[in-house]
């Protein structure tokens, strides 16, 4: 198995951190991230190693049973704090094809587990509304809506 790898789960999914960017993982983000955003492009592959090389960064890929395509990614980041190690999920996108396997509910338990593993007491996410079978995974494997008001600043380049 590769570096990072782990066996398939029961549902046939296997989650493998991403320790190196190849052409085929590049390949993977050019078709999955348009999937997940409209606004923003496939990151390059130089963008790409800036994520798997940051310390604060875990990029995990899913891949199902009989195939080795890439049908689902999700970016962990877990950070010190004054009050505790953080995480967050951020950019989870299964693949159209592979809805409805199991792959988006693999990658989160996978990254709850790391998170765990780093010290982080919580696991924060966002996800739009217009996502509703992604807000119904997140809600049936444990997250619970906050009370909070999300902030955004747009920075000039």
């Amino acid at each position: 198995m590769p570096d990072g790898s782990a066996a398939p789960d029961a549902t046939g999914v296997e989650i493998t951190e991403v320790t190196a960017v190849t052409p085929e993982v590049v390949a993977a983000f050019e078709r999955l991230i348009p999937q997940l955003s409209r606004s923003n492009p496939p990151p390059s592959g130089a963008e790409l190693e800036r994520i798997v090389s940051s310390a604060a960064s875990i990029l995990l890929v899913a891949r199902v049973s009989g195939s080795d395509e890439i049908v689902g990614s999700l970016t962990l980041v877990v950070f010190p704090i004054p009050t505790g190690v953080r995480a967050w999920i951020e950019d989870v996108v299964v693949d159209q094809s592979a809805r409805g396997r199991g792959v988006g509910e693999a990658l989160n338990r996978a990254a709850l587990d790391r998170a765990r593993a780093a010290g982080a007491k919580t696991v924060d996410l966002t996800s739009r509304p217009s996502r509703e079978a992604a807000n119904r995974l997140y809600q049936r494997i444990g997250f619970a809506p906050r009370e909070t008001n999300v902030y955004r600043i747009v920075l000039d380049d």
